[in-house]
């Protein structure tokens, strides 16, 4: 939530392959084996989808005809990508999904994710080059069928496969150990008809190939946010989706660290964090343009705008001060000269009142080592304790749009999760009730939803470290279950702030991976 991120990686860009002109990146479009009826990706720029189209066989032989859509890459990865058939009334034996190929010859040795026609999910391999894939020996099932979510994971010469459903988290398929797999590998999507004669297709949407921190990099998780990180940094991703239909759109790709997007009150322009400095984009992509904070020049990811859209908060670090010294400014929305609200330090700014004149802050006081939730005047400066009496940590608050309630992420239970208080700090309720560690919550405009991201259980419910499979959830601000709307490699710095669209129906966030061009790049036999 509060580190002021500084340091740049590699250069990150992920895009694919065009069927009439290509978006620059690395992904190539192949036919793998005999193609009888020659197969196609047309990549569509506006949704930023594929449809793959092929015919072709791959069951239980030991070479396959298929289509693949693959990029080469080395070391340990995360794939992940939604899946349906473009012809529900097609081909029930047709087959899509994931694969990793050691190399392009159609009797490779190679793991696949599989969503088949017929609804059937399944992992299977081939162990070494020109073996038949065995059934059950070299194929596991899931019990579940037409799972959209498809994900496989490379740690070492293992590969994991999981599948969800929309509005649910990841299950394991199974795990597969693949000695004979090298370093450098074909990773993609593929599709084959399973007819040699007769072509048929599939839609692939939300498409990441994630590189993540390697697993020798464990920071201590008794050391806090505040801290600079000790792991390399990744590149970053500025993404927009929309939360009713789960589609993903990429604005934004850096080699270096850029957190917290709030969505401007014209809905054509997001802002967020990098290098200290704050800036705007265009949603659908362009220049970035900085946005002037006066001497405020090491702004981390804790900004946010008024209800009224007229001043932005920032929280701007201080040399020689407590906790980083991080303090709470506010400026006018289009720039300027930026006011203190008061000097107490560490100070991050979280949330403003509908009426814009207070502001709640996540801090330290008086050499203690515990946050606590304050409720600050933005003219007077005066500051009202919210939280002092809550066991354990508290942060990430913020007041519903119609005032009513402060909410916010607490951990007094054990695990983190999603809490509410009134404005006074009174008539403190649980929202959330689950195994994850919940942070963030963010209401809609329209004060119908709320949206936040979900840490896996084994994290240090203190913490909401970068760098780990988590998941976006949204929920009724009037009760229900939460379901997951995206499935992604991030955390801090990902959904810290209030990133909803002024309609209601959208939010951005930020993901993370390694830059490809970090990838091995040893050739592949064809």
């Amino acid at each position: 939530m509060k580190n002021l991120h500084l340091i740049f990686g590699l250069l990150f860009c992920m895009h694919a392959v065009a069927q009439e002109a290509k978006p620059a990146g690395t992904l190539r479009s192949v036919d793998i084996g005999v193609a009888m009826t020659k197969g196609r990706t047309v990549y569509d720029s506006a949704s930023q989808s594929y449809r793959i189209v092929g015919a072709g066989q791959y069951s239980d032989l030991n070479r396959e005809d298929l289509h693949f859509l693959f990029r080469k890459m080395g070391g340990d990865f995360i794939l992940t990508s939604d899946f349906s058939f473009s012809n529900d009334n097609g081909l029930p034996m047709k087959k899509t999904g994931w694969m990793v190929r050691e190399s392009l010859r159609d009797d490779a040795a190679h793991v696949a994710a599989v969503r088949q026609g017929d609804g059937t999910v399944y992992m299977q391999r081939r162990s070494m080059r020109g073996a038949y894939i065995r059934d059950p020996e070299d194929r596991v099932f899931s019990p579940k069928k037409g799972m959209q979510t498809i994900q496989i994971e490379r740690k070492g010469n293992s590969l994991t496969m999981r599948t969800a459903s929309p509005g649910e988290p990841l299950q394991d398929v199974g795990t597969m150990t693949m000695e004979n797999l090298p370093d450098s590998v074909a990773v993609g999507i593929f599709f084959c008809s399973q007819d040699a004669r007769v072509p048929d297709s599939a839609d692939v949407w939300n498409l990441r190939i994630d590189k993540p921190v390697p697993d020798v990099y464990h920071p201590n998780p008794l050391v806090k946010r505040k801290t600079r990180q000790t792991q390399p940094t990744l590149g970053s991703r500025l993404e927009t989706m929309d939360v009713f239909d789960g589609r993903r759109y990429v604005v934004r790709e850096s080699k270096g660290r850029f957190e917290a997007p709030n969505w401007m009150p014209d809905g054509n322009r997001l802002l967020y964090n990098e290098g200290g400095y704050l800036y705007t984009v265009p949603v659908q992509g362009g220049v970035p343009q900085r946005l002037n904070t006066g001497r405020a020049d090491r702004n981390n990811n804790d900004h946010g705008i008024s209800f009224d859209g007229k001043w932005l908060a920032i929280s701007h670090h201080r040399e020689g001060l407590p906790g980083g010294g991080s303090t709470v400014y506010v400026v006018p929305l289009e720039g300027g000269e930026p006011r203190m609200v008061n000097g107490n330090t560490p100070s991050y700014w979280h949330g403003w009142s509908p009426d814009g004149k207070n502001v709640v802050v996540v801090g330290q006081r008086n050499g203690s080592s515990i946050y606590n939730i304050y409720k600050v005047d933005v003219k007077t400066g005066q500051e009202t304790d919210l939280t002092g009496n809550t066991k354990g940590h508290v942060d990430g608050c913020e007041y519903s749009p119609d005032g009513r309630y402060i909410y916010y992420n607490a951990n007094p239970t054990g695990t983190m999760q999603i809490w509410r208080m009134k404005p006074d700090g009174s008539g403190k309720e649980q929202v959330t009730f689950d195994e994850y560690n919940n942070w963030f919550p963010h209401l809609s405009p329209d004060g119908r939803w709320i949206a936040f991201i979900s840490f896996p259980a084994d994290i240090d419910p203190d913490s909401h470290p970068s760098y780990k499979k988590v998941m976006l959830r949204l929920m009724p601000a009037s009760g229900g279950a939460p379901r997951v709307i995206a499935h992604l490699y991030g955390g801090q710095g990902t959904l810290n702030v209030n990133s909803w669209s002024p309609d209601s129906r959208r939010i951005a966030f930020v993901s993370n991976s390694e830059p490809h061009s970090a990838a091995s790049s040893a050739s592949l036999e064809r």
